[in-house]
């Protein structure tokens, strides 16, 4: 059997991309474009909704209906959509920034109400876009535009966070290991609920430079080291200190969605013997 590109999901006139040398962007869009043909959606059966930030700008490069709208509401813009028309598959792309950080109200929320669409989080641990500032999930102490000392707050664990708030789905996975991506992704899009999938890919122009990363190849080496699968996760005996992080399905349960409860409702507001 061929293995799937996702060349149909993408606008071949509008490559090469645009971001840094060594940005694990590529990667993500590419995981995410053969996960749809794995799937075997339709194009116009897919609605991508993008924030702001470099991750923000996949949409430039999608052949799906992509929705580019303002800082941190991609959320409540994928929330409408597919309020509107439930036979969509929607995603939503964003950045730590503007997803956990501008938009981290809304991440909740949407995990809260267990609306049935997939969040994507690329986690670059800083607003790369606007110079390298610290965002929720940057690591405590690391250096950035603005923590030139390190970064005095503790950051966002955003597979903890969605998971405690109710979504169906919740995954970490890095940059690293390729069709391993596409795999947990295509999880994620396939589980009816909300599905939050956090890649780790600090940022090789602005974070990685400040932390030790000379080179995109050193941020590969620090990722295979540090994303450990969550059994080998839960025996360190204090991994937070060490700076590992655990990856794979964190959590998967088929709790209903938004939409079926309010369906729900709905039949019981109804007249009796109205039809759907």
């Amino acid at each position: 059997m061929a293995f799937a590109t996702g060349a149909a999901y993408l606008r071949q006139e509008a490559l090469p991309h645009i971001w840094c040398p060594g940005c694990g962007n590529g990667v993500v869009l590419s995981a995410l474009v053969r996960a749809f043909e794995e799937l075997g959606d339709a194009p116009e059966d897919i609605v991508v909704a993008t924030g702001i930030g470099c991750w923000g700008k996949a949409d430039d490069y999608l052949s799906v209906n992509t929705l580019h709208v303002t800082h941190g509401r991609a959320l409540p813009f994928a929330t409408g959509v597919k309020t509107a028309n439930p036979h969509l598959r929607v995603v939503a792309l964003m950045g730590d920034g503007d997803g956990a950080t501008i938009g981290g109200n809304h991440l909740i929320h949407a995990a809260r109400r267990n609306i049935d669409l997939t969040a994507i989080i690329v986690n670059n641990y800083n607003y790369g876009m606007t110079g390298g500032q610290f965002s929720a999930t940057t690591p405590s102490g690391k250096l950035t535009k603005t923590s030139p000392l390190g970064n005095p707050e503790r950051a966002f664990d955003l597979c903890a966070l969605t998971a405690a708030a109710g979504a169906n789905f919740v995954a970490r996975e890095t940059v690293r290991p390729g069709r391993g991506l596409t795999r947990i992704l295509r999880s994620g899009l396939e589980n009816k609920g909300f599905s939050l999938i956090e890649v780790v890919s600090p940022c090789t122009t602005l974070f990685g430079p400040r932390n030790g990363f000379a080179a995109p190849l050193d941020m590969l080496v620090w990722l295979q080291a540090h994303g450990v699968k969550r059994q080998t996760y839960e025996r360190l005996d204090d991994p937070e200190a060490t700076g590992h992080f655990a990856t794979g399905v964190l959590v998967e349960r088929h709790e209903p969605d938004f939409l079926s409860r309010y369906e729900a409702m709905r039949r019981l507001a109804a007249p009796s013997g109205e039809s759907s």
